[in-house]
């Protein structure tokens, strides 16, 4: 793991008592059927799902697959998709670059696939998509619904094991505002405080 990201994680985990117990409660259910995973040596497979896949669901697959790592826990593998399709925002890449996070793309458009790599040898796949697009899981998978909206307005997600509802305030209300990077970073790390603190409760034999 790239050491700007390691030591961003050995400082948030030392945080775990600012999370909420409510937070907490919510996280605790998602880390157990994670553990269930594993105790039956399922592979763990994670999809993040926000309306636009734009920010919080990438945060959120990024994010976990870097906790993971951080733990030591395998066989994980993230994912993410909205119920639109928009783009990778930009906002919320500048937050990660800033991080620590090397990211990069080969092609330009509309709508690009973007490298985000948190190690010499790790890199997740970004790009905007429908919860349902053919690279993300369609059985096995637990869906975790980062923004009110997906949860109220996609009630059924075809071949999830289980549905979790844990999010987040969208720091998109603060673009082009003084407060842009601020909210953009405080939305990234409590997204990477809450996936470490849900990691940190797996047990791996």
């Amino acid at each position: 793991m790239f050491i700007k990201i390691q030591n961003y994680c050995e400082i948030l985990s030392c945080q775990f008592s600012s999370i909420s117990i409510e937070r907490k409660t919510r996280l605790t259910i998602l880390s157990d059927y994670i553990q269930t995973q594993i105790d039956s040596q399922k592979p763990i497979n994670l999809l993040f799902v926000c309306t636009h896949n734009s920010r919080r669901s990438h945060f959120g697959q990024i994010l976990a697959a870097v906790a993971a790592d951080f733990f030591y826990i395998p066989n994980v593998f993230t994912f993410s998709g909205g119920t639109e399709t928009t783009r990778f925002h930009d906002n919320a890449i500048a937050a990660l670059k800033t991080v620590g996070f090397e990211i990069s793309s080969d092609i330009e458009s509309e709508n690009p696939v973007y490298n985000v790599g948190f190690s010499e040898t790790k890199t997740e796949r970004c790009f905007s998509k429908r919860y349902d697009d053919a690279a993300n899981p369609t059985e096995n998978f637990a869906a975790i619904m980062t923004c009110s909206d997906a949860e109220q307005n996609c009630p059924f997600i075809l071949g999830a094991d289980r549905r979790f509802g844990i999010c987040y305030d969208d720091p998109k209300n603060f673009d082009n505002s003084p407060q842009q990077q601020e909210k953009y970073l405080e939305r990234c790390e409590q997204i990477a405080l809450e996936m470490l603190f849900m990691f940190s409760l797996i047990e791996v034999n």
